[in-house]
């Protein structure tokens, strides 16, 4: 127990071995005293157990490190041999440079099948797809556009038409006249005026003022028609009174 305790307290002690070679039970009894038990339990220095008896065991061997069979055992826990380590080392070694082979290949290859890929072994080649493809859209564009634009000059074109065509300074054009009343209302039968009624008479880009002085029927031959002027005087064919801008 002392030594146990002594030993461990030794800096320069790296592993306690408790050993005996056999023997009876009455020898074994020591191996299970409490002070010994409890001081082997309160080292901080590896123990080996190699009481050497396997079928009864002391209390040592449940609280040691290690349960070695023999003294021998014992040793060669406590010093391995140097050739079973080196082969340890060796296997490990080369254990490890399987494992960095490997990931260094799946890398490699990795590498290769990203290298292949065609947006990297010609990254030109996708510019260039991508800029025909808008080339050709904004050609569609245009074209869309441009036909859109004519159809639309062509149906203002024939509305423009129409709108002219339908328009009564049109008509005032080719030699027409409208007839109104002092109220704006038009004259669409000589039946509806009287003699001596005001009228104004709209032309392509002037009016003029006129006075009823006789109404010829349907069917009757065309006399020619008077109008009195506003300033007063004998009454003359044709002869405005007043002139008007529309």
């Amino acid at each position: 127990m002392e030594a146990v305790r002594e030993l461990d307290a030794h800096p320069e002690v790296d592993v306690i071995v408790v050993a005996r070679g056999g023997g009876s039970l009455e020898d074994l009894l020591p191996f299970s005293d409490e002070a010994l038990v409890r001081a082997v339990a309160a080292s901080t220095t590896p123990v080996v157990s190699a009481i050497g008896h396997e079928q009864d065991a002391p209390l040592l061997d449940h609280v040691a490190d290690v349960r070695a069979s023999t003294p021998t055992d014992a040793a060669k826990s406590a010093i391995p041999d140097v050739g079973e380590q080196l082969e340890i080392v060796r296997q490990l070694r080369d254990r490890g440079r399987r494992v960095v082979q490997g990931g260094l290949e799946r890398e490699f290859s990795w590498l290769r099948s990203v290298r292949s890929r065609p947006a990297l072994a010609d990254p030109v080649r996708e510019v260039d797809r991508l800029t025909e493809q808008v080339v050709e859209l904004r050609d569609r564009a245009r074209r869309s556009l441009t036909i859109s634009l004519d159809r639309a000059g062509d149906g203002l074109g024939h509305t423009r038409a129409r709108l002219h065509a339908l328009s009564p300074a049109t008509t005032l054009a080719r030699g027409y006249a409208i007839v109104q009343r002092e109220d704006g209302a038009v004259v669409r039968s000589a039946a509806d005026l009287s003699e001596g009624e005001e009228l104004r008479v709209r032309l392509t880009e002037d009016s003029l003022r006129a006075t009823v002085t006789e109404i010829e029927a349907a069917g009757e031959p065309s006399a020619a028609a008077h109008t009195d002027t506003t300033g007063g005087g004998d009454p003359a064919p044709a002869e405005t009174t007043e002139g008007e801008n529309p």
